[in-house]
């Protein structure tokens, strides 16, 4: 099917690797032309190179860190007239105590997985506005669905912007712009493996015992393609998506067993 966004221009966050990387991949093999955000430079030059030639669209890329006001100001003069923005703060999950998290801790963590997806969205949406276009997808994470132990931090905050994002998106959508996030759960990426090592090593146990254990409660059996995540994120950019906004869609092999 023929997505209707050939010639758009698409920002994408966190692009260098994991679900940004497939979300490029898959907005790229529709034939938007992009601008990519990642931290270090090395990767995102060889993903943009990558896609340069596999699908002969334009790649712009911005190293800098999305989460601050001086990378979301670099992202946005590089692209300042963006038709789809594919939000990502990144995938760090560090579980710790909520009774040592003072003030800093609690704002570094809604800074990063709250604001800078509000601000993306509060200075590209007017244009989209104006040119009655547009679709933003937020990457968020299954979990704000049933929130864990020991990530009230980053938990709250994307539920905060899940929040955010019910109102906004009705505001939008008369003007042909939609808001909509994708909450993943096992996906293969780096920052999977990274985590995991990380719980194996808090746990005392092996990484393969971690795995096996996250395996048993996915009815699917495995751990999903990242590429999984970004041709979702296509469809929810696409012209044919345009009656869909405000949702949080789960995507995380029948994990999450509510109904809602």
């Amino acid at each position: 099917m023929d997505l209707g966004i050939r010639g758009k221009q698409a920002i994408v966050c966190a692009a260098s690797k994991g679900l940004g990387r497939a979300c490029a991949e898959s907005l790229a093999r529709e034939g938007c032309d992009l601008t990519l955000i990642a931290r270090t430079l090395e990767p995102l030059e060889q993903a943009a190179a990558e896609l340069r030639a596999q699908h002969g669209v334009r790649v712009t890329i911005v190293a800098g860190d999305v989460n601050t006001a001086a990378g979301r100001d670099a992202l946005l003069a590089a692209c300042p007239a963006a038709d789809i923005l594919v939000t990502s703060p990144g995938t760090r999950q560090v579980p710790g105590d909520f009774r040592t998290w003072e003030e800093a801790e609690w704002r570094r963590w809604w800074d990063e997985h709250f604001y800078s997806a509000i601000d993306l969205i509060r200075r590209t949406a007017p244009g989209m506005c104006d040119r009655k276009f547009g679709r933003i997808a937020n990457i968020s994470v299954s979990f704000i669905k049933f929130p864990q132990v020991g990530f009230a931090h980053s938990h709250s905050a994307r539920a905060g912007l899940a929040a955010a994002i019910a109102s906004i998106g009705r505001e939008l959508i008369g003007h042909n712009v939609t808001i909509n996030s994708v909450c993943p759960g096992l996906f293969d990426t780096d920052a999977l493996r990274t985590n995991l090592h990380g719980h194996a090593k808090r746990g005392g146990v092996t990484y393969e015992a971690i795995v096996e254990d996250r395996l048993k409660g996915c009815p699917a059996g495995r751990f999903a393609d990242p590429i999984e995540c970004g041709d979702l994120v296509a469809y929810l950019c696409s012209a044919q998506a345009g009656f869909m906004t405000s949702q949080n869609i789960v995507n995380d092999g029948g994990v999450y067993q509510g109904l809602f």
